[in-house]
């Protein structure tokens, strides 16, 4: 295909809807802070990080085939290599003016780029269109599934509207032809060490670890002190209308308290409050909650036609015990209107309280490990291949069966 000046690529329905879904699921229960205001954002070196290395399987396929299409378009068949991978999400007030994608010294590195959209304007958010400066086309109006292709050099300098409510989110990627960018090698090297025992032999753990608190307090300048803001685990609770309750009786923590204490409170074992139940089962820590959440989210309508006579583990919350969950509430969400702000979405509000019940809910909790144990198995597969490799890729089922 012959390249214009300003060359890119529209790729629509390139991802499949419920693709999108999962992907969003992985982006919202993983989620850090990310590198500009009102932006957060999953790296696959910080899923691997946190124990969830598993998450990366359903992004590896995308990865590849998106490459064969740079490759292909752009005229540079086997001389790509992915130089960064990544989920990211712009909230209310995020937005970015006129940049090319190679405009720092250390970006120099990057030659194309690929940002796909895992939901859709005027649908999931409000603002957020995406202009190129030059060339056609300038507008790109992001719809769930659609992928736009570009250079990353001042051919295609370009910007991204102010969100006005909502969350935008993305699974973006770069490409180099120079291999010391290459990311693959890095992500095997702190896989082997993640997976270090169990490749050969079982599962490993499935429970997420979180990371330090300060990857998720927001503002990011605030963690130094927790003083005001929220930890955006608990906002992302918070706007979906639960509470955490600690499995077992904790010292009082106040707004002084080190992010030690935070992180070892958060890190715990927790139990999940609505309104005025609690569900007494226990998750390991936060990040094992939240994802529960979002992922019940993700299948609420597969689920239902699953789950009928089961009988949830729920039980009024006691006076002492709403007293506990208001108390954590203060300590972990010192600004919750913030927190609405960024993360909450009417219509996926309104909608979750209409659809949520308990029943179907207590169904997720076995759904969710399932989904992981199949995860867990596909990595453990691939790893070996990787590693002989030095490259993340698809492997044919005959090839891993052997």
């Amino acid at each position: 295909m012959s390249i214009t000046k300003h060359p890119r690529l529209i790729l629509h329905n390139f991802l499949s809807l419920d693709l999108c879904k999962e992907l969003e699921f992985i982006q919202k229960s993983c989620c850090t802070v990310g590198y500009r205001p009102n932006v957060f954002s999953t790296t696959l070196s910080h899923l691997i990080a946190t124990n969830c290395a598993h998450f990366i399987m359903p992004i590896i396929p995308i990865r590849e085939r998106l490459r064969e299409k740079a490759e292909e378009y752009f005229g540079c068949q086997y001389e790509l290599f992915v130089e960064f991978t990544g989920l990211i999400s712009w909230c209310k007030g995020a937005s970015i003016g006129w940049h090319s994608d190679d405009n720092r010294p250390y970006l120099k590195q990057r030659d194309f780029a690929a940002v796909c959209y895992l939901n859709s304007y005027d649908v999931d958010f409000k603002g957020g269109i995406f202009h190129f400066k030059d060339g056609e086309p300038a507008d790109i109006v992001p719809m769930a599934g659609d992928v736009i292709m570009y250079t990353a050099d001042d051919q295609s300098i370009h910007s991204v509207d102010e969100i006005i409510e909502g969350e935008r989110i993305t699974l973006t990627l770069w490409f180099s032809r120079d291999a010391s960018y290459d990311e693959d090698p890095k992500l095997i090297s702190s896989l082997s060490q993640a997976l270090l025992g169990f490749v050969d032999s079982k599962l490993h753990s499935y429970l997420p670890m979180p990371g330090s608190i300060n990857m998720y307090w927001f503002p990011p300048d605030e963690a130094s002190s927790f003083l005001s803001g929220f930890d955006i685990r608990c906002g992302r609770l918070h706007v979906l209308g639960f509470d955490i309750y600690p499995f077992q009786e904790t010292c009082h923590l106040s707004a002084s308290d080190s992010s030690y204490n935070l992180l070892e409170l958060l890190s715990g074992p927790l139990l999940l409050a609505r309104e005025s139940k609690l569900f007494e089962t226990q998750f390991r820590n936060i990040m094992h909650a939240l994802q529960m959440v979002e992922f019940y989210l993700w299948k609420l309508f597969n689920l239902k036609a699953k789950v009928k006579g089961t009988t949830p583990n729920v039980t009024p919350t006691s006076q002492t015990q709403k007293t506990e969950i208001d108390r954590l509430k203060s300590v972990f969400l010192k600004d919750c209107q913030l927190a609405e702000v960024l993360f909450g979405h009417s219509r996926t509000i309104k909608d979750m309280e209409y659809e949520f019940d308990w029943v179907t809910f207590s169904g997720a909790v076995h759904e969710w490990e399932c989904y992981v144990f199949k995860l867990q198995k596909e990595l453990l597969l691939h790893i070996s291949h990787w590693r002989t490799n030095q490259s993340i890729f698809c492997v044919p089922i005959g090839d891993l069966e052997d």
